[in-house]
């Protein structure tokens, strides 16, 4: 009897440490994937915050940032735009904004839209690009990307990924599941222009998103590019690095604990979200971007990236930039190497 009593004891002790171990794996998921739990720990403010600290402050990049911020909003005021809305299979609602490409642009022509619901692009050109914003971030980070491109003759459509921005969601993908919500926006293209082609464009997180759009045995023909800027190689291994970060908590065992939470509560592993493993199966021309000071996303991840890419590929490492500066750091050599390498694909 003592002997079954300790046994009962060891059994409830564990009982007891397991319950809190799965509470605290189940507030680092919802810590870092959870927006509404993440706005209740002021989580965006410490995120923003943490990344200002981070980042390049020269006098150049401030000035040339306020420059692009500034040509953004003046082709804000003019340009025609509408609302695009789609629901995934799981039930989301998802929201972009659809700059159409206007008559006389070397796009083709083009129907200016109204600021509406409706999105309509009746004619429109066929060159088109799909911007992706990066962890926590919205759409409109990526407006003044919209504003070169549309001013290139682009149509340009700027979503909002899942549970960030205007869209609805439980847990941010990690590029996971929003290269799958991302499809519907290429239908939704597609639907527009037939004859479409289209450049993915990302930064951060929205990079990881277009490159495993790319790798997909499912890639649309009509996606001729991509730019990948600032991208990570894995979903996984940035959690790791995030918890490590943030809570200064060694990544093993918490990163494998909170995949198999995430896959009980968001239905997707973070060992899948690999752009590692997706730019060696993709054969779409890439331009991998990185500054040499990135402080979130080292820059060996690009290097690693462009080793591993099975297509067509080119590297631009830009120095004295930090994560997702790069525009910022060289505007005018940034565009210039994008509308280089777009015009041999395009």
């Amino acid at each position: 009897m003592h002997g079954k009593k300790k046994i009962r004891i060891a059994a409830s002790v564990f009982a007891v440490l397991f319950t809190v171990y799965a509470v605290f794996v189940y507030f680092l998921v919802s810590a870092c994937l959870v927006p509404s739990f993440m706005d209740k720990l002021n989580a965006f403010e410490d995120i923003t915050r943490k990344c200002y600290s981070e980042q390049v402050q020269t006098a150049d990049i401030k000035e040339n940032r306020t420059k692009l911020l500034s040509g953004t909003e003046e082709w804000l005021e003019g340009v025609a735009r509408g609302k695009i809305q789609v629901r995934t299979a799981d039930g989301y609602l998802l929201t972009a904004a659809q700059f159409p490409a206007e008559k006389g642009d070397a796009a083709g022509t083009g129907s200016k839209a109204g600021t509406g619901n409706t999105g309509s692009t009746e004619s429109a050109g066929d060159k088109w690009v799909l911007l992706l914003h990066g962890y926590t971030g919205w759409k409109e980070e990526m407006y003044q990307f919209a504003c070169w491109y549309h001013q290139q003759g682009y149509s340009v459509l700027v979503p909002d990924l899942r549970c960030q921005g205007e869209s609805e969601g439980d847990f941010i993908g990690m590029g996971w599941t929003d290269h799958y919500d991302c499809e519907l926006w290429i239908a939704h293209i597609l639907e527009q222009s037939p004859e479409a082609q289209i450049v993915l464009h990302g930064q951060s997180m929205g990079a990881a998103t277009a490159l495993l759009m790319a790798g997909s045995p499912e890639a649309s023909a009509h996606i001729k590019a991509v730019v990948a800027d600032s991208a990570y190689t894995s979903g996984y291994e940035m959690f790791g690095d995030k918890i490590t970060e943030w809570f200064h908590l060694p990544a093993a065992p918490f990163v494998d604990s909170a995949c198999v939470m995430l896959k009980l509560r968001g239905g997707y592993n973070l060992k899948d979200a690999s752009p590692l493993r997706a730019v060696a199966a993709s054969s779409i021309p890439t331009l991998f971007i990185h500054g040499d000071e990135d402080r979130m996303i080292d820059v060996n991840m690009s290097y690693e990236l462009f080793q591993a890419a099975a297509c067509e590929k080119e590297l631009f490492i830009v120095e004295g930039a930090g994560h997702a500066q790069a525009q910022d750091k060289a505007p005018d050599i940034y565009y210039g190497r994008i509308s280089a390498f777009l015009g041999r694909y395009l």
